[in-house]
């Protein structure tokens, strides 16, 4: 889905005050109420805004230590793997990756001694055969998605232009 500058003023809009409703989103862009409303809706229907939730900062509630573990699983445990970390709530992503190892995992833990346990409760499961993980240290660029965003919305280089 292609997104232009209107678009992107409205995720940025809705990015620094995602409380905000329509009609004050539709004022403070310049634009007709429907408009903002269409372009929202759009968004949503297109994935491109995937929900309006909190972001919690896992540190904040207890748990400062994050690490990323690199599992290898057993051919054929893929959708039993899934569901096993699916119930780890120390799991705050996967996602499945090609080179060395088949599944990528973002945890946290409430120490470098907790992180233990949420290691041996991962790696609990019969179809794991091996894990590495990398603790982390810093993070001096969290997840943004806003740079992206204007890019887009400026034609940024596609696939075919490459």
């Amino acid at each position: 889905m292609t997104i232009d500058a209107l678009d992107a003023r409205l995720i940025e809009l809705l990015a620094r005050e995602p409380r905000i409703g329509v009609l004050e989103a539709s004022r403070r862009l310049g634009v007709a109420r429907g408009t903002a409303q269409a372009r929202l809706e759009k968004l949503r229907a297109g994935g491109v805004i995937r929900g309006f939730g909190p972001e919690v900062d896992p540190a904040a509630i207890g748990f400062p230590v994050t690490a990323f573990a690199t599992l290898e699983i057993k051919q054929g445990q893929g959708d039993e793997v899934r569901r096993h970390l699916a119930g780890v709530p120390e799991v705050l992503e996967l996602h499945t990756i090609t080179g060395e190892g088949d599944m990528l995992c973002r945890l946290v833990a409430r120490s470098n001694a907790d992180l233990q346990r949420v290691i041996d409760r991962v790696v609990g499961l019969e179809g794991i055969v091996r894990s590495s993980t990398a603790i982390v240290m810093e993070n001096p660029v969290p997840l943004r998605t806003l740079p992206l965003v204007r890019h887009a919305a400026a034609g940024g280089a596609t696939e075919r232009d490459s």
